[in-house]
Parts: C-alpha cells; sequence; structure tokens
C-alpha cells in the first residue's frame, strides 16, 4: 500500500442503514478513493445521538436487518482492502436493528448475584453471534465505566453498576463471549465516563478526580480487560484535568492520557478507537477540515470512528505524522482484521445466505436474567397481603405507562383476578382514576418507567407524582416497578409502599416472571447494582 491507503485505513466514517441511495453511492465512492479501514453502522441519520436537538423523526423499517447485511455485502464488494465492519450493540443487534434479538442492558445484568456470571458472558456470545451472522466483527462494547453518579445523563443504564469489581468481571465475562463467537469487543470509555453529569454527544464532561482516585476506582474495570486482552479500547470525550496538567482538554485528544496513561502505565498494546468524533463535545473544535481527525491521530487514537472529514484527515495525517507511528496503527488494524478472518476470501459473508436469528434461544436466556435480577426493595410478606387483599375484595390493581392488559397483569389474571385500571398519555385521566380506586384498600401499582435516560424525570409527568405521592399515603399500596431504577428516587412517599418489587427490563420475559415470583411467594435474588435514595 501506498503511505495514504494505509492511512486510509484509520478512517470509520458512519453509515445508516436507512439511508438513501444517494448517499450509499457516496460512501461506496468514498471507499474506492480512501482505502478506508472499516464503517461503523447506525440505524439512521435521525437516529444518531447528536440529532437529539434536532428533534429529526425516525423512521422505523421493519427490513432493516435485510438491509445492513445487503449494505455490508455490497460496501466490501468496494474495499480492495476487506473493511472491518462496527456497530454499538451494547444491548444486541436491537440497539440499531428492528426485528433483531434484544438483550438486558448492562444494569440488568449487573443485579444478578455474582455468581451468575455466567449469563454476562451468554449474553456477549450470544450478541457476537447476531453480529456475526450480518457480517458484522466489531461491538463497540462493553461499557467499563462505573456508574457512581446517579445524575449521569447518558451512562447510567448502560453501566454494570457502580462496584468496580463486579463491572470489571462483568464486562471481562462479556468480552469473551464476544471473543468466543469470533467477534472482537471494545471496553469503553476510557478513562471513565460514570462519574460525571454532562452527556458527551452534546457537551465536555470533567472529571475532577485525582490521578490515585482514578488508579483507585474508574481505572481499575480498564486493567483488568488489559490483562485479559481486551481487543480495543475507546477513548472518551472526556476532560481529565489530572492527568492533563490541569487543562480542559477532551481525553480523546490527549497524549497524556492515552499515550503516557493507556500505553505507558497502563501497559496497553492493543487497538486504541476514539470515541465519535461528530460528538459535539470535540467536533466543533476546529474550523479546518481534517485538523480534529489529525489531532485525534496525534494523541494516540488508531482508528478514528465517525471521521467526517476523510479526505482531509489523510492528508493533515500524511503530511504530520511519522512513518513509524501510522506503520504501528496500521499494523494493530491489521492483526484485528486477521483475527476475526476477514482478510481470509472464504469468509466474506454471502449476500444471499438469510439471516436466522435464534429469538427462542435469546428469550430463554432473558428468562433466566429475569428469574435471578428481579429485586426486591421494600419487603412486607408481598404475596401474603396481597392475596389476603384480594380475598375480601379490596385489591386493585393499576398499571401507569402501560394498558392494564400487559404482560404483567395478564399472567396475575388467574391468582388474582380483580379490578384492573391503567394510565397511559393516550388513556389517561388522574381525577377518573382516583375516583375509581376510591373504594379499594389495597392497590397493586405497576409503574412502566417511559424513559430509561433520566431526562425530563424519564418523562414521568409531575401530576402522575402527584397522584402517586397521594396514593401511597393513603392507600396499602405494593408497588412494581419496570425500567431503569434511578427512576425510582423521584417518587415521592415511595417509602411509603408497603412492599417494593423492581425489575429492571419491561420485556414480556420480565414482566412473566416477576408474576410468577409473587404468585408463587418464591424470593427474588437480585441486589440493586447502584445505590437508591428513596424519597
Amino acid at each position: 500500500m501506498t503511505l495514504e491507503q494505509k492511512v486510509g485505513q484509520f478512517f470509520f466514517p458512519a453509515v445508516f442503514i436507512n439511508d438513501s441511495e444517494e448517499h450509499i453511492q457516496e460512501m461506496e465512492s468514498l471507499i474506492k478513493k480512501y482505502n478506508i479501514g472499516g464503517l461503523t453502522f447506525f440505524h439512521s441519520r435521525a437516529s444518531a445521538a447528536t440529532n437529539y436537538e434536532s428533534n429529526k423523526k425516525i423512521e422505523f423499517n421493519d427490513d432493516s436487518a435485510i438491509r445492513l447485511q445487503e449494505l455490508i455485502v455490497r460496501y466490501q464488494k468496494c474495499a480492495s482492502t476487506p473493511l472491518l465492519m462496527s456497530i454499538d450493540a451494547e444491548w444486541g443487534l436491537a440497539m440499531r436493528v428492528e426485528k433483531t434479538p434484544q438483550y438486558p442492558y448492562a444494569i440488568t445484568l449487573g443485579a444478578l448475584p455474582d455468581s451468575e456470571i455466567d449469563l454476562v458472558y451468554q449474553v456477549g456470545k450470544q450478541i457476537g453471534l447476531d453480529l456475526k451472522s450480518v457480517g458484522i466483527h466489531y461491538n463497540l462494547a462493553p461499557l467499563a465505566d462505573i456508574n457512581n453518579n446517579p445524575n449521569n445523563p447518558v451512562i447510567g443504564y448502560r453501566s454494570f453498576g457502580e462496584d468496580k469489581k463486579k463491572v470489571a468481571d462483568f464486562a471481562v465475562a462479556y468480552l469473551q463471549g464476544l471473543t468466543d463467537a469470533g467477534v472482537l469487543g471494545c471496553l469503553k470509555h476510557f478513562p471513565g465516563h460514570g462519574n460525571t453529569s454532562v452527556d458527551s454527544h452534546l457537551g465536555l464532561p470533567v472529571l475532577q478526580e485525582s490521578r490515585e482516585e482514578l488508579m483507585e476506582n474508574e481505572l481499575v474495570p480498564f486493567i483488568e480487560g488489559i490483562k485479559n486482552n481486551v481487543d480495543s479500547i475507546m477513548i472518551g470525550h472526556l476532560a481529565v484535568p489530572s492527568w492533563n496538567e490541569n487543562q480542559n482538554t477532551s481525553a480523546t485528544l490527549s497524549k497524556n492520557i492515552i499515550e503516557t496513561l493507556l500505553r505507558k502505565q497502563l501497559g496497553y498494546k492493543g487497538l486504541v478507537i476514539s470515541d465519535a468524533l461528530n460528538m459535539h463535545s470535540v467536533s466543533k473544535l476546529y474550523e479546518k477540515k481534517g485538523q480534529l481527525e489529525w489531532e485525534a491521530f496525534h494523541a494516540g487514537n488508531d482508528v478514528l470512528c465517525f471521521a467526517e472529514n476523510v479526505a482531509e484527515g489523510i492528508d493533515e495525517i500524511v503530511k504530520n505524522a511519522s512513518l513509524e507511528r501510522i506503520n504501528a496503527s496500521f499494523e494493530r488494524i491489521m492483526q484485528c482484521k486477521e483475527k476475526v478472518g476477514i482478510l481470509d476470501i472464504d469468509n466474506q459473508i454471502d449476500v444471499y445466505k438469510k439471516v436466522d436469528f435464534d429469538f427462542k434461544k435469546t428469550s430463554d436466556l432473558n428468562s433466566k436474567i429475569a428469574q435471578l435480577s428481579v429485586t426486591t426493595i421494600l419487603d412486607s410478606n408481598n404475596s401474603t397481603s396481597i392475596f389476603e387483599a384480594q380475598k375480601k375484595n379490596s385489591l386493585a390493581k393499576v398499571s401507569f405507562y402501560k394498558e392494564a392488559n400487559n404482560y404483567f397483569f395478564d399472567a396475575l389474571a388467574s391468582e388474582l383476578p380483580s379490578s384492573s385500571f391503567n394510565f397511559t398519555l393516550d388513556n389517561g385521566n388522574l381525577e377518573v382514576l382516583k375516583s375509581q380506586l376510591d373504594t379499594f384498600e389495597t392497590v397493586l401499582v405497576a409503574i412502566f418507567v417511559p424513559k430509561v435516560k433520566p431526562l425530563n424525570n424519564f418523562e414521568i409527568e409531575d401530576s402522575v407524582l402527584d397522584f402517586l405521592s397521594v396514593l401511597l399515603q393513603n392507600k396499602n399500596c405494593f408497588v412494581y416497578t419496570f425500567g431503569n431504577p434511578y427512576a425510582l428516587q423521584i417518587i415521592p412517599n415511595l417509602k411509603k409502599a408497603k412492599g417494593l418489587v423492581h425489575t429492571y427490563q419491561d420485556f414480556q420475559e420480565f414482566q412473566k416472571v416477576t408474576a410468577e415470583l409473587l404468585t408463587k411467594n418464591h424470593t427474588t435474588k437480585g441486589a440493586l447494582p447502584v445505590k437508591i435514595n428513596l424519597l
């Protein structure tokens, strides 16, 4: 290869599964002209995280999985050097692609007992097999971030929790699953995005910990990953003044953090990839096209993820970088391609091979995880008290943010026949609901948290919070919550609940298992992976 062709291997621009033919042809030209090293797939331009503030509507497409496979074949045919296809699939292809298997969030896995770490491995392996079946060999997951800040707007549910050892062990187990499926993994977001309160898609978070504090906490999962030969580490867009001469420079652009801390002090020899270079914490720093790509490479990144200025970036790197540095990054990328076998023509995906996902296996795995992750937070002998109320005809069931015919209530129906009510945005009148519940002493409350991110109180309206506050003070309430456990902290008087059980997903399997645990009066086995302060 020429020097320019080698440098082209460092670029992983974004591609969108549901894109226009015009954009697809532009990418084909880019691949042919610049010998780029790989691609990072997203669902659509509207779904990219930095588009949140533009409120572009996401158009869903049930054929996305087929389109993804066809695009991978199409793009590979353009490439003189096989492309390393990557995607961010922390909880499976379903994170980006409709009608594909979805696995639990990391926070759900973090609720599992330590002894059930094999389930984390199985999740990693199944995700890897799903990715490989469509032609992707590089998963930009899992997170090694320790979520020790309840106000974190972007990590939260994506982290295994706040216990550094558990995060480290579970991240390594997930990575091993990917490896055994023949897929590359990636620990992110170095040196740790958990204790931040700014979304790095939109601004620059600052990690104020000292060097010693980072070594004792944030860096522990990364150190464990390095010991276990993690394929790649993603650098986060966050400032770490203690490692950067008290400057608020993004880690992605800091030689001190990548070359000195990660390479020299921690001894990491694998692939280093930047977080997406379109993220606003760095994308607006330089007016000159290509400057950001050069600065990111100069800081120590081998792969430039979501690079938007390929031609200009190649020029800047060729003009400024040493031959030794270019060859070092090139070798690391080629070693990864060799590891997953894409340099062997026989391993190229066949466009005519129909992708058959094993949804049954995914469902069985999700059921096992549900049985071991559901968590009792407040216990007043829930099952006995609820059944006693039902016998006295004093029990009502009420569902918030799902219709009353949800899987949870349906699974309870035969054992706990009682009046059922609901509140949803499409069908909700809190005054009517109040009057409907007036005659009941005991209420089984199911809250399906509308959003997984904490913005705007997880999209729970103030009126609903006020309603729940009054209900909890005046009725015998047994509360079952489904979603991000941090949402429990915003419900007033939740401490007054007679019982509180938390389930981390609203998947069908999780709702059914939660109902079964109630009706059979089984002890739950999960534990909160993060601290929760109930009001």
